[in-house]
């Protein structure tokens, strides 16, 4: 008996010498920090074309619509501008879509459906204003060329930037 309970001790004792090496293993901590500054900033994140199709005699008015996407930081204020164009002696309210021959149709761009507020480029009076919510915001933008006497046939085109200020 006195054998056994030997033999029962040191197999113990093996027993708790192997489960203490794990137990007893040291270890360091420490910490890190994630940071990330997100700074005020918007982008144009689509402009569709506007299309007026093809007409013949520009005897009545001619509509269509555009929407642009714009993306904002969260809670950052904004307005959204649109250019008179390239076309020559082109204004805001009367933009110029330009054929190859120099001939021009002119049109606008409004802010509204009812198609009476000019969209353009001077702060708080023609452009779109707005407030960021972190996803992209879509705006329409109404066209319209109006009845006008018909220049020559041809393909006719012009190029409006759109700007943002925040």
């Amino acid at each position: 008996m006195k054998k056994i309970a030997t033999s029962v001790f040191v197999i113990g004792t093996l027993a708790v010498m192997a489960m203490s090496g794990s137990a007893t293993a040291a270890t360091a901590s420490s910490s890190f920090q994630v940071n990330l500054t997100i700074q005020g900033e918007c982008k144009v994140q689509s402009a569709s074309n506007v299309s007026f199709g093809s007409r013949g005699v520009i005897d009545a008015n001619i509509d269509t619509t555009s929407t642009i996407g714009v993306q904002c930081t969260n809670s950052t204020p904004y307005t959204v501008a649109l250019s008179a164009g390239a076309g020559t002696g082109a204004t805001v309210a009367a933009r110029k879509m330009t054929s190859a021959a120099n001939d021009t149709v002119s049109y606008a761009l409004y802010r509204d459906a009812s198609r009476t507020q000019v969209w353009g480029v001077t702060q708080n009076v023609d452009t779109q204003a707005g407030t960021g919510n972190g996803a992209v915001q879509s705006y329409t933008a109404y066209g319209r060329v109006a009845a006008q006497s018909t220049p020559a046939e041809g393909a006719y085109s012009d190029l409006v930037a759109v700007t943002i200020t925040y």
